[in-house]
């Protein structure tokens, strides 16, 4: 009797166990979503800003001359390539047509293709120097420029006044074109010239003929001319006067000596 119930038992059993593993009426489970975390990958840095040092020159100034040569040399591109290079910058020192127009053209005609370079970078430091650092910089003299060792330059403040030395010019920083990191031009108004391509000083151009007054006419009277002029027709007619009167008395003498 036991056998019979330990067999059922175990059918029982059995019978469950297909029951649960059958696909059919095994309950399936709902898809599990997943949310995935915000994306933390940093945005983009925007890309810097670059001054266009043809198009602020070609703008300021003016400065027309010294852009040609800059282009005309290619030094253009040196300077921007160190004007993107914003962990040292550039300061340039801008002459105006003026100052070129003050010196005779026969001053840069005589220099080669490498001597013009060197001249125009003489015109800049390979930093970025602000107004304000110039005192300090001053201390340093001589300062190398662009064109490197020996072409270097002294710098004086006084009272605020900046002034930059070359051999044969010390012209004076006018105003302040641009300055913000990494790019500083000033203006000035004479041409740097250092001793190593001028063995003396540059002659000036001459100086323009003075344009002619315009003065009164010859035909015009002078406020003078008119009392001169009736001062002489006074003294004429004065002078008839006595020569006529002086003829009467001589003809009533010559009439009384024939009553005689």
């Amino acid at each position: 009797m036991m056998g019979m119930e330990f067999k059922a038992a175990i059918l029982t059993t059995a019978v469950l166990a297909i029951l649960l593993c059958s696909p059919a009426l095994a309950q399936k489970s709902p898809p599990v979503s997943v949310a995935l975390p915000p994306s933390t990958s940093p945005a983009p840095a925007p890309a810097p800003h670059y001054v266009d040092l043809a198009a602020l020159l070609g703008v300021a100034g003016p400065f027309h001359t010294f852009l040609s040569y800059l282009q005309k040399t290619e030094v253009i591109k040196t300077f921007q390539s160190q004007a993107n290079n914003t962990d040292e910058g550039i300061t340039i020192f801008v002459p105006k047509d003026s100052a070129f127009a003050a010196l005779k053209k026969s001053t840069f005609s005589n220099l080669t293709g490498d001597q013009l370079k060197q001249l125009l970078l003489y015109h800049a430091f390979p930093k970025y120097y602000p107004l304000a650092t110039f005192r300090n910089l001053s201390v340093l003299n001589p300062v190398n420029t662009f064109a490197g060792s020996p072409y270097t330059l002294n710098l004086t403040d006084n009272m605020g006044t900046i002034s930059v030395q070359s051999m044969w010019s010390k012209p004076k920083i006018s105003s302040s074109v641009y300055a913000t990191d990494p790019v500083a031009v000033y203006s000035i108004d004479k041409v740097l010239l250092p001793m190593q391509l001028f063995s003396k000083d540059p002659p000036l151009a001459p100086a323009p003929a003075p344009a002619p007054q315009s003065g009164a006419s010859d035909l015009a009277p002078s406020p003078s001319g008119g009392k001169e002029g009736g001062k002489d027709k006074a003294d004429s007619t004065s002078a008839a006067y006595r020569v006529g009167a002086s003829g009467l008395l001589a003809a009533v003498a010559g009439g009384l000596m024939l009553l005689w």
